[in-house]
């Protein structure tokens, strides 16, 4: 198994910067827990996760690994609930120094008001259209949109149909959000899988739309939704080099070890250069660097 420490130090690079790690409040996580071990209708299949345990034992994990900048990124699915959890991860972000301070929001009634009142604080959004059954382009959220897009404030948002698609998911509402927001600085979660080679073209014609790599090459993930397609590898070795591609892992929910995401970025066989911008110099423009490295 490829060791992070290891992997990184090969690199010549100070550490790893994981834009796409997962902390909630107990509770919530806890119901996040029992749904990939039941299985749930939006997970599709048995999906045994490799780490569980306190959010201090997981946080020092990280840091074992040496990952030196991760991310809480919360999610809410129904009203109400967003500001609970932007609450619960900025007390977070105050108590673990690698954490990037995290917000999500929801169509619901308030939710620019809220936004605006968190732009100064929060440093990445994320938002959850398979979780949240919501359309991107939902009015309630237009005025939000256009707070972030102003702010700058990157969004990791999952609309890739994968694991299980919905009537919310896919490239479709993402172009005309970004068409109404064409500065939108947007994280494409999963790398978009499996509609990739549609989110990669977003990502190449819009300037401040990137990427992640979350789960994306690896085994698990190519058996459900088909494997990277061979002839997209230069144009994300492009991109990547461009600072649009981010390393993330979607840790602690995963069914393998952290490595095996690194092995499979190293399997793509992009070079160094690009593995070095994907896993520091990207994610630290996007995240903001360690204070020391």
């Amino acid at each position: 198994m490829r060791d992070p420490r290891a992997f990184a130090e090969e690199l010549g690079i100070p550490g790893l910067l994981d834009a796409h790690t997962h902390f909630l409040p107990p509770r919530v996580m806890a119901k996040v827990r029992a749904q990939f071990d039941a299985a749930g209708p939006l997970i599709g299949r048995p999906w045994p996760l490799h780490y569980r345990d306190t959010d201090e034992v997981l946080v020092e994990t990280l840091r074992s690994f040496g990952v030196r900048r991760f991310t809480a990124l919360p999610y809410a699915h129904r009203p109400d609930m967003a500001e609970f959890l932007n609450d619960w991860a900025a007390e977070f972000a105050a108590r673990v120094p690698e954490a990037a301070v995290c917000g999500t929001f929801f169509p619901e009634p308030g939710v620019e008001a809220y936004v605006t009142s968190r732009t100064a604080s929060v440093q990445v959004w994320k938002v959850h259209v398979q979780v949240g059954a919501f359309d991107v382009t939902d009015p309630l959220l237009d005025g939000a949109w256009g707070v972030v897009a102003e702010a700058g404030t990157p969004v990791v948002l999952h609309a890739g149909s994968g694991p299980v698609a919905t009537d919310h998911t896919g490239p479709g509402p993402v172009a005309e959000l970004l068409a109404r927001h064409p500065r939108l600085r947007l994280v494409i979660a999963h790398a978009g899988a499996p509609e990739y080679a549609e989110f990669l073209a977003l990502a190449e014609a819009y300037e401040r739309v990137g990427l992640d790599t979350t789960m994306a090459f690896t085994p698990f993930f190519e058996e459900m939704g088909g494997a990277y397609p061979r002839d997209l590898l230069p144009r994300l070795r492009d991109l990547g080099l461009a600072g649009h591609v981010h390393l993330g892992s979607d840790f602690p929910n995963i069914p393998y070890a952290y490595g095996v995401q690194l092995e499979a970025l190293e399997r793509l066989d992009l070079g160094e250069e690009w593995l070095r911008a994907v896993c520091w110099t990207n994610p630290a423009d996007l995240l903001g660097a360690p204070s020391s490295t």
